[in-house]
C-alpha cells in the first residue's frame, strides 16, 4: 500500500527545495564576485574567529548571577571543511573567557553517518570547562544521518549534559535561574509544555533552540532569553541584497539579537559552514553572554 505523505513532511520537503535552490543561487552569486572575494570566502573569513559579547539583562536575574558568563557556541559542522584543529582553537578561546557556564545550541557534525567516529572528538571537548557545568541541544544534523544516538554518546563521553524537552536549575548557593532545552524543530519531537514543566514565572528562564524563527512560538511561553543558532548567519551575505543562505525555519531572524514580545532571542552566526563551504562578511563567532540585573 502507497504511504501518503504528512502535510509537514511536504512543507519539510518544499522548503529543503526552496533552501537548495537559494544555495544554488548563493554559490553563482559567489563565482560572480573576483578572484580575490572568492579566496577570501573560501579560505579566510571561515577561519576568521571572533568573540561577540553580550548583556543579558533582566530584573529577574538574581544578585548572586551578577556578571555571571555564559558562553554560547554552535553550529561546527566538524568534516565539512571543519576541522579538529579548528575546534582546538575554539575550545582554547573559551575556556580563556573563564565561563560560568557553557552551552552549545546543535550541530556538532555535518554528517554523522559518513564521520569517521574515533575517541579525538571527545578528546576535544572533554578540556572545556565550566564550573557551572556544559549543556547542549540537538540540531536537525544531529539527528539527521542516523546520528540521534552516536552524537549523544559523544557529548555525554565529553561531559555536556543534553536538554531534550526538558529544563534543570543553575544553582549559587540560594539562587537559581532555569535553563531549558527544546529537541530540534525540524527532525526531532519538540515540546514546549513539557520541557517547562515546574516551571514558575518569577524564575528567570534562559532556553535553547536550534531553529531561531521557533521564537515566535515560544514567545508565548514564560521565556526571558532564546539562544539559538542553525542560520549560520546567513553565512554570504552582499550589501545591498542581503542574506544569501538561510536554511528553513532561520528566514525570518538570521543573526544578532531580536525582541518578540517579552522574549529577547540571541541568532549565532555559529563556527563551521553546510552545504557550502565559504562565508562573506559573516564571520564565525563564539558568544559571550553576561547576565545582569540592572
Amino acid at each position: 500500500m502507497e504511504r501518503t505523505c504528512s502535510r509537514k513532511e511536504i512543507d519539510m520537503r518544499m522548503n529543503r527545495r526552496s533552501f537548495i535552490k537559494r544555495t544554488l543561487g548563493s554559490l553563482l552569486a559567489l563565482f560572480g564576485l573576483s578572484g580575490g572575494t572568492y579566496y577570501y570566502a573560501r579560505y579566510m573569513e571561515p577561519d576568521m574567529l571572533t568573540i561577540q559579547e553580550e548583556t543579558i539583562r533582566n530584573v529577574k536575574i538574581p544578585d548572586s548571577f551578577q556578571n555571571f558568563k555564559v558562553v554560547q557556541f554552535s553550529d561546527t559542522h566538524v568534516g565539512f571543511h571543519y576541522s579538529l584543529e579548528q575546534l582546538e582553537k575554539v575550545v582554547d578561546r573559551i575556556n580563556g573567557l573563564e565561563p560560568d557556564l557553557i552551552l552549545f545550541t546543535g550541530d556538532l557534525v555535518d554528517k554523522p553517518n559518513a564521520y569517521e567516529w574515533d575517541g579525538r572528538i571527545v578528546e576535544v571537548l572533554k578540556k572545556l570547562h565550566a564550573p557551572n557545568g556544559k549543556f547542549w541541544i540537538y540540531g536537525n544534523h544531529d539527528h539527521g544521518g542516523y546520528g540521534t544516538d552516536v552524537v549523544k554518546k559523544k557529548m555525554d563521553q565529553s561531559g555536556f549534559k543534553l536538554l531534550k524537552n526538558e529544563n534543570t536549575a543553575i544553582k549559587k548557593g540560594q539562587d537559581s535561574f532555569i535553563l531549558a532545552g527544546v529537541d530540534d524543530i525540524m527532525l526531532g519531537k519538540p515540546d514546549m509544555a513539557k520541557t517547562l514543566e515546574e516551571v514558575y514565572e518569577r524564575e528567570f528562564v534562559l532556553l535553547m533552540v536550534h531553529e531561531p524563527d521557533y521564537a515566535d512560538h515560544a514567545a508565548a511561553y514564560p521565556v526571558d532569553v532564546q539562544l539559538s543558532g542553525h542560520s549560520h548567519g546567513g553565512q554570504i551575505q552582499i550589501p545591498f541584497i542581503g542574506y544569501l543562505v538561510t536554511p528553513p525555519h532561520a528566514e525570518k531572524y538570521v543573526e544578532g539579537r531580536h525582541t518578540i514580545g517579552g522574549l529577547e532571542l540571541y541568532v549565532s552566526r555559529g563556527l563551521g559552514t553546510t552545504r557550502l563551504p565559504y562565508r562573506f562578511l559573516c564571520k564565525p563567532e563564539i558568544t559571550l553572554h553576561t547576565l545582569t540585573n540592572s
